[in-house]
């Protein structure tokens, strides 16, 4: 039988566990996620190698398509849970970037509408996209299962989810630079939502940090921001097995978008 530790031993675990990760710590706990990052999935790593089929591309900006337009529904679960006017003033913007503003054209126009003209550029129908039609089932229960998340948790839990943020530059990056080449059947003004969210990704990071550094006050904390962060890559992750699963490359022609 193995003797048990010393008490000064056990008494020092307990601290180890009880320790608050200093700033940097924790920020680079929250950054060493992206390991988990769907940038490293099969289907995404074939999309990036110009592997794909037309229709497999055009089966992953639909179901995409999906997630898009459950973002502002997100956010404002997110702020309906938010009693700090100032943090919702920031986060609105969130919303507006993806929904559009002012007169909703060019520029104005938002992550949404800038989707749909990439669905256009990869030859999905308007109406296709918004009827969800190809849509997979588990692809519908991941983005359920998002939105309700942030509709019942805090709002600083969900605010920490959208942290996903932190690894988006990268995978935007590479379709901007690979997708010309790789698929010159698709229109180039269609990639313009990729070119968009890089500075954005990059302010709503700073924001989404501010809140993590804030709330997680605790070793506990911490913990649940990492964890809660290993979920929403789940979500992510699990979207590209059901695109991946749902449009294999012997697709029956006439069941191909």
């Amino acid at each position: 039988m193995t003797a048990p530790a010393p008490a000064s031993t056990r008494e020092a675990a307990r601290n180890e566990l009880q320790r608050l990760w200093d700033s940097d710590e924790f920020e680079a706990r929250l950054r060493a996620c992206e390991a988990r990052y769907h940038i490293h999935h099969r289907f995404n790593q074939r999309l990036n190698r110009g592997e794909l089929q037309p229709f497999q591309v055009r089966a992953w900006v639909a179901n995409r398509f999906y997630y898009q337009v459950n973002i502002p529904r997100k956010d404002a679960a997110v702020m309906s849970n938010c009693d700090d006017r100032a943090e919702r003033r920031r986060w609105i913007l969130r919303m507006l970037d993806h929904d559009g503003r002012d007169d909703f054209a060019g520029a104005d126009a938002g992550g949404i509408e800038a989707w749909v003209r990439l669905g256009e550029a990869v030859g999905l129908d308007r109406a296709d996209l918004w009827s969800h039609r190809h849509v997979q089932p588990g692809v519908r229960f991941a983005v359920d299962a998002y939105v309700n998340f942030a509709r019942q948790r805090p709002w600083e839990e969900a605010a920490i989810s959208s942290l996903t943020e932190m690894f988006a530059p990268r995978i935007h990056a590479d379709r901007l630079a690979g997708w010309p080449t790789l698929y010159p059947w698709i229109d180039v003004e269609g990639l313009a939502y990729f070119r968009s969210r890089i500075p954005l990704a990059t302010r709503d990071v700073e924001h989404g940090l501010e809140v993590a550094r804030r709330w997680c006050t605790t070793r506990a904390r911490q913990e649940r921001a990492v964890g809660i962060l290993h979920f929403k890559l789940d979500i992510l992750w699990s979207m590209l097995d059901a695109i991946e699963r749902g449009f294999p490359d012997d697709m029956p022609t006439e069941q191909r978008p």
